[in-house]
């Protein structure tokens, strides 16, 4: 039977609003997808990001992992390796540190080395707080941080937190100290009558926002100092953890899945 012409302009009618619908449908589709993708693919990052505890070494001393002291490349790098004695966080000497040495895998002591030749003619100097670090260190800050009794050293390093919190942000169960290619470290100004510790807005391990490297709670000086340190450590393949102004990782590490436990001696 013929279609009338009555017939046919209603059933394209019809038809084009069927399209325009299914358009506006796929629309709605792909925007939802697009909102909902960061949070449906984040269980999947999470995971491949999630951080994977290194294997520990069994190297028994600093030569059969591959490090070397960093005097042995700026025989006078100014150095104040804390966890050696009781002037830090815990207040006592750290499990794994006999001695104030500052070891790290060798290639990263020869971009550090560059970095401290390239500030010593802008009247700087880098002051070193901590460098590799043992795992049985880092196993005895987690039993420190659990021991809530424990309350010493609060008004110096943590004064505004809860010790319940530190674990995490400030102190993690694992530490790339441990893997040699991560330090702590400041600036020292040379002067005539001597070389001082350059002012960085907080002390060395101060548990709080202002010792985030772009911490708003600083003065312009002191801002200007973290600036100097990050952009000379940057030039030579260090990268700052922004919650700590002190602490730097070589990039690419040399053994990102080693961690090893030998004695600082």
């Amino acid at each position: 039977m013929p279609i009338s012409a009555t017939t046919s302009k209603t059933w394209r009618s019809r038809a084009s609003a069927i399209a325009v619908e299914a358009c506006a449908l796929l629309v709605l589709i792909g925007c939802v997808a697009a909102v909902r993708s960061p949070d449906a693919q984040a269980p999947a990052a999470a995971a491949a990001d999630k951080p994977v505890a290194p294997q520990v070494s069994n190297a028994a001393d600093a030569a059969s992992a591959g490090m070397v002291e960093i005097r042995s490349l700026v025989a006078d790098m100014s150095m104040d390796i804390r966890y050696a004695g009781s002037d830090n966080f815990v207040g006592r000497p750290v499990d794994g540190y006999r001695a104030a040495g500052c070891y790290l895998h060798r290639d990263v002591a020869q971009a550090l080395a560059r970095v401290e030749r390239e500030l010593r003619p802008q009247g700087l100097r880098l002051h070193i707080y901590d460098c590799y670090r043992p795992v049985r260190a880092v196993r005895d800050f987690v039993r420190w941080a659990g021991d809530l009794s424990d309350q010493k050293t609060k008004s110096r390093y943590y004064p505004k937190l809860d010790k319940r919190v530190l674990l995490g942000d400030y102190i993690s169960p694992t530490s790339g100290h441990s893997r040699g290619a991560t330090l702590d470290l400041g600036l020292m100004e040379s002067q005539a009558g001597g070389d001082r510790i350059a002012d960085m807005g907080t002390g060395f391990d101060y548990f709080d926002e202002r010792a985030h490297t772009d911490s708003p709670g600083i003065t312009a000086a002191q801002r200007a100092n973290r600036q100097r340190l990050r952009a000379a450590m940057q030039r030579e393949g260090f990268e700052n953890y922004p919650l700590e102004w002190w602490h730097y990782t070589y990039k690419p590490e040399p053994t990102p899945a080693t961690a090893f436990d030998f004695p600082v001696e």
